[in-house]
Order: C-alpha cells, then structure tokens, then sequence
C-alpha cells in the first residue's frame, strides 16, 4: 500500500463518520423521524408554517393534512418575499442566497432558497459523506495528493438587493466552500466562478492541463467537453497519459448510461466512479457503494422525503405516502420538506427504489418529460439504456438526443417517435441503429412493446443524425450552457424536435 499522509489524514478524519452514516442505513426510519422533528420545529417559527398551523409537536398525519403539496408556482409568492429580506418567511431567520435554476421542463427561472442549515447541513455535509464512504472503501486511495477539478455552473454571483444574492447552486458553493473543500480544489476561485461559458471551458482546460488531478466532479455531459479540450491542448487521445493519478470520477445532473462508452474510450482504466443526485433544492442520495445498485438516500441530511407513485401523478392534487410505505420497482415523483424552507414541495424527478433496506433508489426520469401519445409511457430511463444499447450493437457513440412523437396524417391510424442524434461517432447504419433501439425499448417497456405489435399504433422509431455542435448550439441561443442545463430528452409534444429540425442548430 503506498503512503500517501495527506490523504492519510484526510481519510483518519473522515472514517469518524462511518458510524453514524451505518446507523442511518440500519435504522433510516428513525433517522426520518428526526428530521421531520427538527424540521416542525423550524416551521413553528416561520410565516408559513403558521399559517398552515404548525407546531413543534405536529405529527406527520397533522401535517399531511395541513400542508398542501405545492409547484414551485404555488410556493414563489414566499419565496418572493424572503428575497426582499423578510425575515421567518418559509425558514427561521434571513435566507441571504438563492439559486438560480432554469429547470429542464420550465423556460423562466426558478429561484430556490438556500439557507446556511441547507448549505451546510445538507449539500456540504452529504459531500463530506460521499468521500467517507470512497475512503471506507478505497483505503490505499492517494486522492488529496492530488487536485479535485470541480466543473460548476456558469453564473456568477449577482446581487439581488441589499440583502440576498442569487447564482448558480454550485457558484454558490463556490463562494461558500470550507477550507476543508477549497484546499485540494482545481480551477482557481475566480475562473470557476466566469460567467461566459465557452471562454470558462478554455481557462479551465489551460489551467488544469498540466497539473495533477486526481479525482473529477461535474455533469457527464460538460465534462466530457472540457476533458476532450484538455487532450486537444496535451496531443493526448486519452487522460492517462495526462492525469496519470486520476481515480475517481463523481457525477450527477444526468444519466450517465448514454456516455459511458465515450468515458470509457479517454479515462485511465482503473479510474472508479461514484453517481450522486442533487440538485438546486437539495442533495439527495450517493452512491455509497462501488458496486451499489443505486444510491443511498441520505436521510439525517436536513430533508424529509415524500413520494408519490407515478401512475397516481396529479400534480398538486396527488397523494404523498412516506419513506415507510414505498415499495420496490414502483416509479413515485418526490416531494421535499428541507431546511431550506420548502414544504412539501414537488421536486419533478421520478425515482425507483432499487432496495428498501437500505434505500437505495435510481432516477427514472422527470414529471413532466416523457412521451405518451399512443399508450407507450416512454421515460427517460427506457430511452438512456435503449441508446445505450444502440450504440453498443452499432458502434456509435452519442454525444446528445430529443426525441418526440409524431402523428400520421389525416385518416391514417396511429404514429411513431422521431429521434434526433448528435453522433460523436455515426453507427455502421443509421437503420440498424434506428432497429437495436426499438429492440431495446421493447424489451425495456412492455407498453411499448404492445404498441409496436404489427406496427398497428406505434410505427418503427425515425432516426435522424444532427450536425456536431447541433444541441450545444441550441443551449447557447437559450443562454444555458453549463451546470446543470440540460437537452431534455424525451417531449410528449414536437416544439423542441421541429425548432431543432426546422433552424438547424
């Protein structure tokens, strides 16, 4: 085992958190109740807690009845006035920060608070927990040795008024982060925090070309454009030669699924990688395990989880059941109650649990980004394996996709889906690949499968290949390149798929 004293150190000091992360895993109902205790105590002292009722003793059934669940719609009102500097709006005392999220399915920007619990309470200290968990586990790790290169988002700090700021999530870590974060990290402050995102690529990929980094943090999607500049700058076709010692990649924002073979084809092979699930409103499950099926929920992280079972989805009207009552293999839309202030608020991602002792769960997708026109109940997660899939039996390699219904003309019956494909490298055929797609959607979706029978409603799947650069040229018209910004995969309705069609990105 070779010796490494700082990561040594790093590593003696993190292992004190082991036990209590096992008791959360052994008795995660507890851990539950405790949060929603503390967080009904919170509530009591804020506008909106009274105004539904809430006491320090309110009971879980007391609150479900008192509290509706809300869209970020319903709840901006409040939000609102505490970013003029009410005090006790939605969360005890002044919420200085708010992040600024453009969302995947909403065009205007969503505003989410972010206290100093929520920041340190949650997104620090599940961050923490993560790299307990990679040291349980990797005990010969050399990862302080190294740099940790940190991709956030691509806002700057901005003023909102004398008393709150708003940003990027991640700028906000950025200009938050402890010592403990910040001593190991790589870009430097002041270029992790550059606005313009093409000219922040560039620096971040001069600056860390040469230096010695040993673990990668940020969204598959801009990451893979940033790693691919650093070879262009060190005539390097893959990073071994360049980061001889990087070990560890963790990432979130996406699914990882449809670039895995891209990874694969420039990282060091023993490079090892941890999925994580957070977002503006919080940090919600790890991947605690190397070889795990799914991540770990982290519940004594300052949130109460709710959930709501898909095929029941009625938005605002729906019914939420708690972490107790949900079941394996069933897709729920999440609903938070976190110490930032939101209650019982809809988050709009879908997740299946993968395991209930502990919980583990995987996302399968968003509230509001699927396509059902014709009984199929496509989602995200049939799409990203079924492209996966595609590109294994084809030999392509996806950078990006959209894929949306289409409907036969006048008189005809039923329809299909058009996909629209940004190869980095083309399939032997775009027929075959259009073929091992369908195959695999199948297989992944019994209600696409009946669809498809005898081509009598669902017709085969359209492929169409986008020029490179198709979709990170429509980002950028939409001013969202970075972070956490997103192409959203799969539209029940063909504004996306037409406006990149017709214009020609």
């Amino acid at each position: 085992m070779a010796f490494s004293p700082i990561t040594d150190l790093v590593n003696w000091r993190l292992s004190s958190r082991i036990p209590r992360l096992q008791a959360m895993r052994d008795a995660p109902l507890a851990a539950q109740d405790q949060v929603f205790r503390m967080l009904m105590t919170a509530a009591a002292q804020t506008d909106y807690g009274k105004a539904h009722g809430l006491t320090a003793t309110t009971t879980y059934a007391e609150f479900a009845a008192a509290v509706p669940i809300v869209n970020y719609d319903k709840v901006y009102p409040w939000i609102e006035r505490s970013m003029r500097g009410e005090a006790n709006v939605l969360w005890p005392g002044v919420t200085k920060w708010f992040a600024k999220s453009s969302g995947t399915t909403a065009a205007k920007s969503k505003f989410i608070p972010v206290s100093h619990e929520s920041l340190e309470d949650n997104h620090f200290k599940v961050g923490r927990d993560l790299l307990a968990f990679y040291a349980e586990q990797v005990p010969d790790s050399q990862l302080y040795d190294g740099l940790s290169l940190r991709l956030g988002g691509s806002s700057k700090i901005n003023e909102l008024n004398e008393h709150s700021y708003y940003g990027d999530l991640s700028a906000i870590m950025i200009d938050n982060l402890p010592m403990w974060a910040s001593w190991r990290s790589t870009p430097s402050h002041d270029v992790a925090l550059m606005d313009e995102w093409e000219a922040k690529i560039e620096k971040i990929a001069q600056q860390v070309a040469r230096q010695n980094v040993t673990s990668l943090f940020g969204v598959p999607s801009w990451m893979l454009v940033l790693l691919r500049r650093v070879l262009e700058i060190r005539g390097e076709t893959t990073l071994e030669a360049v980061w001889p010692n990087l070990e560890l990649f963790v990432h979130g924002g996406v699914a990882y699924t449809p670039y895995e073979a891209s990874f694969a084809a420039i990282l060091p092979a023993a490079t090892r990688r941890l999925e994580t699930y957070n977002a503006s409103e919080g940090f919600f499950a790890v991947q605690d395990a190397l070889d795990a099926n799914g991540m770990l929920l982290m519940l004594d992280h300052g949130i109460f989880y709710e959930f709501i079972p898909v095929a029941d989805f009625n938005g605002s009207e729906s019914r939420a059941i708690p972490l107790a009552e949900v079941e394996l293999g069933v897709s729920y839309a999440v609903v938070l109650n976190t110490n930032g202030g939101l209650w019982r608020t809809i988050v709009g991602d879908t997740v299946e649990f993968t395991s209930v002792a502990p919980y583990r769960i995987r996302i399968t997708g968003r509230t509001r980004l699927f396509i059902n026109a014709f009984g199929e109940e496509l989602m995200i997660d049939n799409a990203e394996r079924a492209i996966a899939e595609a590109c294994r039996k084809t030999g392509a390699l996806v950078d990006e996709y959209t894929a949306a219904p289409w409907w036969a003309p006048a008189g005809e019956a039923g329809g299909g889906h058009d996909w629209l494909v940004e190869f980095q490298t083309p399939p032997y055929s775009l027929d075959a690949f259009g073929q091992a797609l369908d195959t695999a959607l199948k297989s992944a979706n019994s209600d696409y499968e009946a669809k498809r029978y005898k081509d009598m409603v669902l017709r085969p799947p359209r492929i169409h290949s986008a020029p490179l650069g198709t979709f990170h040229n429509w980002l950028k018209s939409k001013g969202k390149l970075g972070g956490q910004n997103k192409v959203p995969r799969l539209m029940n309705d063909r504004s996306l798929i037409d406006e990149l069609l017709v214009s020609g990105f």
